[in-house]
């Protein structure tokens, strides 16, 4: 019989052990994930670089750093206020001799206790002045406190306060109304709603122009994360995405999008039209400004190894892989500690020492290919490394900081459940992208959000991005004491 009768019996083999492999490693995958130790789990890139630090000497360096950036963050925490404890009166006297004549030693013996004052509201009672003349037809009214909102019965710290608590510490409304009337303010679930989306409607504007800042970037990360959206007897699916770039000066600038799909729509609507670097994972939503002519983009080696991670129980050797890309990050690390990020130092330390790394990891791979099937997990895993970054030293390693930055988002998911509507959702993105700025910027969101929800509404629009996070910080550091950005104390 001639040999092509075999070939359809051939084929279907083929694709029969195609299958059969790619059912060994989910369930490879899924048994690890289920019943797996932690030590089976995919460990960080931070933990396996200090692994590799075995020297004492760089041990005792990074401790040494570390407890110098938590003195600095103590000095920074909390007000001090210094209590004197005076020695009682019948101990006034010398313990040796019994003289009363005693004189103060030095500043006296000091010690440090971390104390909580719990907060407290306050109901502010404003009276308008009012005047009139002799003559009795002229009247004159001291003008009305600033508000937020016409006739709204609270202060713009209120309202801050609300969206940071929703935004930074993921806190439902209904359980910050219960703290709230603890402290003595009548609330409701119902009314603190309308003061979040109150709160995010007057910011509107800004967190438009955020986005605005971070589209024209050359370069951007983005990700995208699920979150429910109420509907009629159920809940239906929408996403959350996120894109942030970094100024030339380090800072970070983190937006969000609500969107009831996954669909290209929103990257479209955020990045069109625009040219850079854009960071992503594989998803596909990304190519309505990726191709054909837009942003270049930036694969995340993250997921590379991640995915040679989950190819380790049915390929062993993907370990070598996971040692290239350890490699790669051991010279980010070098960049990080020399102080080089993002800098021609940065670019030829890469093209001396990550692209030699990439080569050998390329002919690796190139004679790993023939042996996996392409739809197997080694075969997906070979399929995804990208290159691009090694000329660049702008473009990071991985997608990361997207990562993280959902987060919060994240944890918000888990406690609040759900947001109401498509309006809400945008509200919620848009206080979102403020915090998550301020944070970033090692910005106070609740003293920020306090001071821009009143000077938004009067500030030139040619001028709003002097309102946000990051340049808020460097104006109101840089002016003078009686300067408007300063804030009352």
């Amino acid at each position: 019989m001639p040999q092509d009768h075999f070939c359809p019996w051939r084929e279907e083999a083929e694709e029969l052990k195609e299958r059969l492999t790619s059912l060994e490693a989910k369930m490879a995958t899924l048994e690890r994930h289920v019943f797996g130790r932690r030590a089976e789990k995919l460990p960080t890139v931070a933990a396996e670089l200090r692994g590799d630090e075995d020297s004492t000497a760089a041990r005792a360096e990074a401790a040494k750093q570390k407890r110098q950036e938590r003195a600095a963050r103590k000095a920074e925490e909390a007000p001090a206020r210094e209590i004197r404890h005076a020695v009682p009166a019948e101990e006034r006297h010398c313990p040796a001799c019994g003289s009363e004549d005693l004189k103060p030693l030095g500043k006296g013996r000091t010690s440090v206790v971390y104390e909580y004052m719990p907060a407290r509201f306050e109901k502010q009672v404003h009276v308008q002045e009012v005047l009139a003349c002799a003559c009795g037809r002229g009247v004159v009214t001291a003008p009305p406190p600033a508000r937020v909102v016409d006739r709204g019965e609270y202060g713009p710290a209120f309202l801050s306060h609300v969206a940071t608590s929703k935004c930074a510490d993921a806190m439902p409304l209904h359980r910050l109304a219960q703290r709230i009337e603890r402290g003595g303010v009548p609330m409701s679930r119902s009314t603190l709603t309308d003061l979040f989306h109150q709160a995010a409607s007057v910011l509107m504007p800004l967190c438009q122009h955020l986005l605005q800042c971070i589209a024209s970037a050359d370069v951007v990360w983005a990700d995208e994360t699920p979150v429910r959206v109420l509907d009629v007897k159920k809940t239906r699916q929408g996403y959350l995405w996120t894109f942030l770039t970094q100024t030339p000066e380090g800072q970070w600038l983190i937006g969000y999008r609500f969107s009831l799909g996954r669909a290209s729509k929103t990257p479209k609507e955020v990045l069109g039209g625009t040219t850079g670097a854009l960071v992503v994972d594989a998803y596909t939503g990304y190519n309505a400004v990726t191709l054909p002519e837009g942003r270049v983009r930036v694969g995340c080696w993250a997921h590379v190894r991640r995915r040679f991670f989950e190819a380790l129980p049915t390929a062993p050797e993907a370990r070598e892989a996971l040692d290239f890309i350890l490699a790669l990050y051991r010279v980010e690390a070098l960049a990080r500690d020399a102080g080089v990020v993002r800098t021609d130092a940065h670019r030829e330390l890469r093209q001396q020492q990550s692209f030699p790394i990439l080569t050998t990891l390329r002919a690796w791979m190139e004679a790993q290919a023939p042996r996996h099937l392409p739809k197997g997990p080694m075969g997906q895993a070979l399929c995804y490394a990208l290159t691009r970054f090694a000329s660049d030293a702008r473009l990071p390693l991985d997608n990361n900081r997207s990562e993280a930055a959902l987060r919060k988002a994240a944890l918000g998911r888990k406690n609040f459940l759900f947001v109401g509507h498509e309006a809400a959702g945008a509200n919620l993105a848009g206080l979102y992208a403020l915090v998550a700025t301020c944070e970033a910027n090692g910005v106070n969101p609740e003293a920020y959000l306090a001071d821009v929800l009143l000077r938004v509404q009067t500030h030139p629009h040619s001028r709003i991005g002097e309102l946000l996070p990051h340049e808020w910080k460097w104006r109101r550091a840089a002016g003078p004491p009686d300067s408007p950005l300063q804030l009352c104390r």
